[in-house]
C-alpha cells in the first residue's frame, strides 16, 4: 500500500457506501473512514498540531462539561450515525446527560449537542462546505469549525433544513472569547492554539 502524506482525503467514486461496507473497513490502520450522502471520504493521520488543539479543547470542554456532570466529551475516531451521515467521525463531539441514550454499540447514534471540526489544509472542503451541510441537514445544534492557519473559529448554529446550511454564523477571532450558543460553555480562543510544541500545519 502507498504511503500518503499526513492529512491527505479521498473520496470515493461512487455513492453507494453505507453502514454495512464501512464496517467492513479496516479501522485500526490510523486512516479515519466517513459516509456522507453515501460517498467514502478517507482521511490520513493528522499533525501534531491538529492534535495538540483538539487535545487542548477537550481539555477545556471537560472541565466545563464532563465535570460538571453536564454531558460526555468524546474525541475521535469514534462513529457517529445521523441522517446522511453513516458514519461521521469529528474531531470532537458533545453528548448531553439528556441524550446519553443515543450512545450504545459503540457508537453514537443520534444527534450529538455539538461537533467540533479541526480545519486541515490539505482538505478544507471537506470541514467547510461537505460536512457543514451535512450536519445541518441532519439537525446538529452547533458545530464549530476550527481554523489552525488564523487561529479562529467560526461557531455555527440554528440549522436550517431547507437551506443546507446553519442559520447563524459567528466568526470568532484569535483574541476573542467563544461562548457556546446552545451549551453552558466559554473560553478564550487562544487557548486552544497555546503552547503547542510544533505549529506546522
Amino acid at each position: 500500500m502507498a504511503v500518503l502524506p499526513f492529512e491527505t482525503a479521498l473520496r470515493s467514486f461512487d455513492d453507494g457506501w453505507n453502514r454495512a461496507r464501512w464496517e467492513q473497513l479496516p479501522h485500526h490502520d490510523g486512516n479515519r473512514y466517513e459516509v456522507i450522502d453515501g460517498v467514502l471520504y478517507m482521511s490520513t493521520s493528522p499533525s501534531l498540531f491538529h492534535q495538540w488543539i483538539v487535545l487542548s479543547i477537550y481539555d477545556l470542554l471537560r472541565v466545563q462539561i464532563k465535570d460538571c456532570e453536564l454531558g460526555y466529551v468524546f474525541t475521535g475516531p469514534v462513529g457517529v450515525f445521523m441522517p446522511g451521515c453513516d458514519p461521521v467521525q469529528p474531531d470532537i463531539l458533545v453528548v448531553t446527560r439528556d441524550d446519553a441514550a443515543i450512545l450504545h454499540d459503540a457508537h453514537v447514534n443520534g444527534i450529538p449537542a455539538l461537533i467540533i471540526e479541526v480545519l486541515s489544509p490539505s482538505h478544507p472542503e471537506l470541514d467547510m462546505r461537505i460536512k457543514r451541510a451535512a450536519y445541518a441537514l441532519a439537525g446538529l445544534p452547533e458545530y464549530w469549525i476550527v481554523r489552525p492557519a488564523t487561529r479562529d473559529v467560526l461557531v455555527c448554529s440554528q440549522p436550517n433544513a431547507s437551506l443546507g446550511d446553519f442559520g447563524q454564523t459567528q466568526l470568532v477571532p484569535a483574541d476573542g472569547e467563544l461562548s457556546s450558543p446552545t451549551l453552558p460553555f466559554n473560553a478564550q480562543v487562544a487557548d486552544f492554539f497555546a503552547g503547542a510544541p510544533d505549529t506546522t500545519l
